[in-house]
């Protein structure tokens, strides 16, 4: 029999026993699961304590300065390009300056065009006579023309005067006896007018007092040289008939 088996055989048991004194100490007692038990569990959103929460966080005080400092500044001239680029901006601005200004000025002069346009137009549409009044200008117009043009005519081999003014008198009177209204609408913005120089409102009232004092002056002596001839023509009638009951 050989001894070196048997020698290995009892190299081999104190290292199968120590394995397996190991194994007994190192088995667990009870079961581990891959999750905690509901009670232990907790979500990984609550909030952290009061405590903790109240407290301010503090931040480290840096400083961090955006302005370049004298020592990282640099110190080399500007180059061609950027005195180009300058240059180039500036005539950019000056030109979109004045074409602004260009703009600005003829959106001006056609807004006071329009203005003009408008107030024109309201004062023709303010002179005309209203619908209600049954007063047309077409015929009115051209019959006052034709009146005018017979007062040229009366009056051609008359003085310089004369035949300046006597046109001008029968036009006007034409047109207050034709055109009433529209005549009453054209006194009426010509007195806006002479109110805003007082020695030309002064005449016209003067000479309106004069003309008014005269036509009433001359309506009056008409009707009292009216009723004196037929007073006349009555006390003739009376003594024909008189001197033609005597000649019976």
């Amino acid at each position: 029999m050989s001894f070196r088996p048997m020698l290995q055989r009892r190299a081999v048991a104190p290292i199968a026993a120590t394995l397996l004194a190991g194994g007994i100490v190192a088995y667990p007692r009870r079961t581990v699961y891959a999750e905690a038990p509901s009670d232990l569990r907790k979500p990984i959103y609550d909030d952290y304590p009061s405590e903790l929460s109240s407290e301010p966080i503090q931040l480290p005080n840096t400083s961090l300065s955006l302005a370049p400092s004298s020592e990282t500044q640099s110190t080399e001239p500007p180059s061609v390009t950027d005195l180009l680029e300058g240059q180039v901006r500036r005539a950019r601005l000056f030109l979109y300056a004045h074409s602004l200004a260009a703009e600005n000025a003829f959106n001006d002069f056609l807004s006071r065009v329009l203005r003009i346009e408008n107030a024109f137009t309201d004062t023709v549409a303010s002179l005309a006579p209203s619908a209600e009044s049954g007063e047309r200008l077409l015929p009115g117009g051209i019959y006052v023309v034709v009146s005018a043009m017979a007062g040229s005519i009366v009056s051609r081999n008359r003085g310089i005067v004369l035949r300046s003014a006597t046109p001008l008198a029968f036009g006007t009177v034409a047109a207050w006896t034709l055109l009433p209204v529209t005549m009453r609408n054209v006194s009426d913005f010509l007195w806006e007018y002479e109110k805003k120089v007082p020695a030309v409102a002064d005449n016209h009232l003067k000479a309106r007092n004069f003309i008014e004092h005269t036509y009433t002056t001359g309506v009056a002596h008409s009707q009292m040289g009216r009723v004196m001839l037929e007073d006349k023509i009555g006390e003739i009638r009376e003594s024909l008939e008189k001197w033609i009951s005597k000649g019976r």
